[in-house]
């Protein structure tokens, strides 16, 4: 049997004027993507003109909800939401987009978690399910895109929700699991070359590799590459000719609860 895996990107992350990354290019290389709803970037006219690249490409969409934190696009925790909080932030969010995307006659399929609401997730029951509980009630048949083997997956499983289980193509990773956090020097990894080898041996082996070299074994639904890293297109296609060269299909993610 073939190996399929999926690739995801999260787009949708300029605002107003102000442009980040190359959505047009990365929609071309990507089987799904993660559509940021208004929070911690993106607006309206962002979202629709996302949603509309993804139709017309026949690529799937997910809503992308992060903390209310434009300054810090989402990446800076905001501490002392209770659970009620939340569900709410991430429900509306979810709303959000699938209004936009009901609007465009599109679907959204899946949702992610952005930034520090998923690192605080990856690590914080109370947040994790909170998370899932907003999915779930907004509308259950949604796939849950979850960090394999964190918190996240327990709460997906609680809840009762179809997951995929996420790496990062893009990202070095502790040797808990958890992705090393953005403030410490290599968190996030540019040579092309590297990560497209890295990723090919990530699908193979259904593991990562840690910063110390351990091997750490995970489940491989899906492989995020950052839409706003430097250098995300080269990235990307250099990502999918090493899957292909591997003998590796590229296709819309597997699910399972």
């Amino acid at each position: 049997m073939t190996a399929t895996i999926d690739l995801n990107c999260d787009l949708g992350e300029s605002f107003g004027p102000w442009e980040m990354g190359n959505d047009a290019a990365m929609i071309e290389l990507a089987t799904s993507v993660n559509i940021a709803c208004g929070y911690h970037a993106g607006d309206a006219d962002i979202m629709r003109r996302t949603v509309d690249l993804a139709k017309a490409r026949s690529v799937s969409i997910g809503a992308h909800p992060g903390y209310r934190d434009l300054h810090g696009f989402g990446r800076r925790p905001v501490p002392g939401l209770k659970s009620s909080e939340i569900e709410n932030l991430v429900a509306y969010q979810i709303g959000a987009l699938q209004a936009i995307a009901a609007a465009a006659s599109h679907k959204v399929t899946h949702v992610k978690a952005h930034g520090a609401l998923s690192n605080v997730a990856c690590e914080d029951d109370m947040t994790a399910k909170a998370i899932a509980s907003a999915i779930k009630a907004v509308d259950p048949s949604l796939v849950f895109v979850v960090l394999a083997n964190s918190k996240l997956v327990r709460a997906g499983e609680e809840a009762n929700l179809r997951m995929a289980h996420e790496v990062f193509a893009d990202r070095a990773y502790e040797d808990d699991g958890n992705l090393v956090s953005r403030k410490k020097p290599g968190a996030v990894l540019h040579d092309p070359k590297a990560i497209a080898d890295r990723v090919v041996r990530m699908v193979q082996d259904g593991a990562v590799v840690s910063v110390s070299g351990k091997v750490i074994k995970m489940r491989t639904d899906t492989v995020c590459i950052h839409g706003d890293t430097p250098g995300a297109v080269e990235i990307a296609r250099g990502v999918r000719q090493a899957l292909k060269d591997a003998g590796i299909a590229v296709a819309p993610f597997k699910t399972a609860k």
